[in-house]
């Protein structure tokens, strides 16, 4: 039985759209979108839910109980009296300085450090270089409390306890740093440096011209995970300081939580004081944090 042309015309959008179809697979049933979701909206409660907790519990006046139930996570009258009440009974600003003043330099320290590092163990060639490399591997695996002994020892000796400079120097450069950064150098290219080098660039050049900018990503990592790791950090300041004027915000924060411990306004205010330098950080480079230690590849 012989088919017409407008025949054929009709059935080829069908034949098209079935073979659309197969090549894109079966869809997902909805009920699959509806668990993902919901499965997505419980790891969010879980991951900010505390947080916004904390934040409408350090907006709550004194006249409005924090422990009703059903809760109330939007606060009837929002005050900032309680950031106020924080700042006078320990001075919060003062340790937030001493916070910040460990925490830029650390990142100073860890960025710069574990960059040259890096870039020595991903593209220098030197004798002892795959010992480096298990060195550095192997120093991720100590447990940072089997050590406090011994950094505080040295501390002392150096004459360093009770500063910051103490509070800076073990952490001043990481070795999961230095691996990220000499993954993400060793990620680049070999064609673009050999070209430089046949133009006489030396290896500062190479470094600082081409390689350093090439992983932008990976130094904004390392950047947040040393603020954080700085500005977060609680046992070894604790042990390392005395004076109550070096003191940094994690152990200010303490007085709060000893002597007000029933005031949880005063503990949530001082929280959220303790944690927005970290959302304003990421905040900013959380563009360049998201390509992290993929990126390093030269695009053509």
């Amino acid at each position: 039985m012989s088919v017409t042309a407008g025949q054929q015309r009709r059935a080829a959008p069908d034949d098209d759209g079935r073979a659309r179809r197969g090549r894109s697979g079966r869809r997902t049933p909805v009920w699959q979108w509806v668990l993902r979701y919901l499965l997505l909206l419980a790891v969010l409660a879980l991951t900010v839910g505390p947080f916004l907790w904390q934040l409408s519990t350090s907006l709550k006046g004194a006249g409005e109980d924090i422990y009703r139930y059903p809760p109330s996570l939007v606060p009837h009258a929002a005050t900032l009296d309680n950031y106020a009440g924080v700042a006078k009974i320990i001075p919060v600003w003062d340790f937030a300085l001493n916070s910040l003043k460990v925490a830029v330099a650390n990142v100073l320290t860890n960025c710069l450090g574990a960059a040259l590092a890096g870039y020595a163990l991903a593209r220098m060639k030197f004798r002892g270089r795959k010992a480096a490399l298990v060195v550095f591997l192997m120093a991720m695996l100590v447990p940072v409390e089997s050590i406090m002994i011994a950094q505080f020892v040295t501390m002392r000796e150096l004459q360093l306890n009770n500063t910051l400079i103490g509070v800076l120097l073990p952490a001043c450069i990481g070795a999961m740093n230095v691996l990220l950064m000499r993954n993400a150098f060793a990620a680049l290219p070999y064609e673009v440096e050999e070209a430089a080098f046949v133009d006489g660039a030396n290896a500062w050049q190479r470094f600082l011209r081409i390689a350093l900018p090439s992983v932008k990503g990976t130094l904004a990592v390392v950047a947040i995970f040393a603020f954080m790791g700085a500005w977060d950090d609680f046992l070894w300041p604790l042990i390392v300081l005395s004076d109550q004027s070096k003191f940094t915000l994690t152990i200010g924060l303490n007085f709060l939580h000893g002597t007000f411990a029933n005031n949880q306004r005063l503990v949530a205010a001082g929280t959220v004081i303790a944690v927005l330098p970290l959302i304003v950080l990421f905040a900013c480079l959380q563009r360049f944090f998201f390509r992290g230690v993929g990126e390093g590849a030269v695009k053509g």
